[in-house]
């Protein structure tokens, strides 16, 4: 075996029935044996030792989970340590039950790859039920009821299309937007009305505050000279009263008038242009576009 130069050149085969020499020779991983190319494999050479390279693997019927049996180990103890350590019987129903698409007839089994949300129901649905008319789609959801504009604008639309007289569903739309309209200036006005009486509250508690820190510092001003006053809303600081009251006249006054005069701008649904009174905007849509909800 070998070559006088390299003598332990290649190695016979384990097998007596080959004792081939292989000058590139397999040793197997389990028994540490030499085999040829053609007995290198578990089941060639009838490998002993081969089952401990086994993986078997048992279902559990309670929560749907691979149990793998360890070599050498009785099965009956590595399933008694499943069941006591990791068995979560509530796990079954979500590996056996797989999510479908909710289209009535649709057996479709919804996977990463064929799921698709309607962004109107937001419900998941095969690739095939995707659009809206395909899985009958209830549409978007109702608006907020703190826009009462929008209502009206889509209660409007569907009178004026069952409605067969144009005249009188353009007149009905435009009292309906009229007395929105009116409902929603007369909420905005009492807002307004509400937040100037708590700015007036709040300015008028920051010139008590003013005054007695005035009268403080007028009756220990023989003790205490270089007093600071300080803004009660803002701690700001100042080295007399008059200087203050100043101040907090034309700081906080004047920021808290133009939060009361800050209104929003209502825009038109036909041409987009915007109006600070909803009255103006009723009146712009019966003059320029007839009244009616038709786009």
């Amino acid at each position: 075996m070998g070559t006088p130069q390299f003598p332990d050149l290649g190695k016979h085969c384990s097998v007596e029935d080959c004792k081939q020499i292989d000058f590139l020779p397999f040793t197997c991983d389990r028994c540490h044996l030499v085999y040829c190319l053609e007995h290198r494999s578990y089941i060639k050479h009838h490998c002993p030792k081969a089952d401990k390279k086994d993986v078997t693997v048992v279902i559990c019927p309670l929560c749907a989970k691979g149990v793998r049996l360890i070599p050498d180990e009785d099965p009956n103890i590595t399933w008694e340590m499943h069941v006591n350590t990791e068995c979560d019987p509530s796990n079954y129903d979500k590996v056996t039950k797989k999510k479908k698409c909710p289209v009535p007839g649709c057996r479709e089994v919804l996977t990463f790859s064929n799921t698709i949300k309607c962004r109107d129901c937001t419900l998941d649905h095969c690739l095939k039920h995707r659009f809206g008319p395909d899985h009958k789609c209830p549409g978007p959801k109702k608006s907020d009821p703190g826009f009462p504009f929008m209502g009206l604008l889509s209660r409007s639309r569907k009178e004026s299309k069952t409605n067969q007289a144009p005249a009188t569903s353009s007149s009905n739309w435009a009292t309906s937007f009229l007395n929105a309209a009116s409902t929603v200036r007369a909420s905005a006005e009492a807002g307004m009305t509400k937040l100037g009486s708590e700015i007036s509250q709040k300015l008028q508690i920051a010139r008590d505050g003013v005054g007695l820190s005035s009268s403080s510092g007028s009756g220990s001003s023989n003790g205490n000279a270089g007093q600071v006053e300080e803004c009660p809303q803002c701690g700001a600081k100042f080295a007399s009263v008059t200087t203050l009251v100043d101040h907090v006249e034309k700081v906080h006054e004047r920021n808290n008038q133009s939060r009361v005069f800050k209104m929003s701008i209502d825009v038109c649904p036909k041409c987009s242009k915007g109006f600070r009174d909803p009255v103006a905007l009723v009146e712009h849509v019966e003059r320029d576009h007839g009244g009616t909800s038709k786009a």
